[in-house]
């Protein structure tokens, strides 16, 4: 991992988002199950929103701009890219974030329990 890569991922969690700190602080400290997530995690060549080394899990919030065709495009190859090197990527959207966070955790346990089997 280059030190440009870490520094990236310094300043992206220094300048998180009303929704990033949401789910954050759902998920920080082991707060569902004891899974520990790790935030503006670098994976090979990117940085995701959040990471469970464990369950070799990302969770991404995609805001408005991930609807346009460039980034749908952009998200496709990353996840794709993510898969390849053994993640699962789960997405969810600014409002199901704010609105429904127990579905992120519902997403998170449901995971967990087919890797366990």
């Amino acid at each position: 991992m280059t030190v440009e890569r870490i520094v990236f991922a310094r300043t992206l969690r220094q300048k998180s988002g009303l929704v990033e700190q949401r789910v954050w602080a759902l998920l920080r400290g082991g707060r569902i199950d004891n899974h520990k997530f790790r935030r503006q995690h670098p994976i090979g060549r990117y940085v995701t929103d959040f990471a469970c080394d464990r369950l070799r899990l990302v969770i991404e919030i995609d805001g408005g701009v991930h609807d346009r065709d460039e980034v749908v495009t952009s998200d496709h190859l990353r996840q794709t890219d993510l898969e390849a090197l053994g993640w699962t990527v789960l997405r969810f959207t600014n409002a199901q974030a704010l609105g429904q966070p127990e579905a992120i955790a519902a997403a998170i346990r449901a995971h967990a329990c087919l890797n366990t089997l």
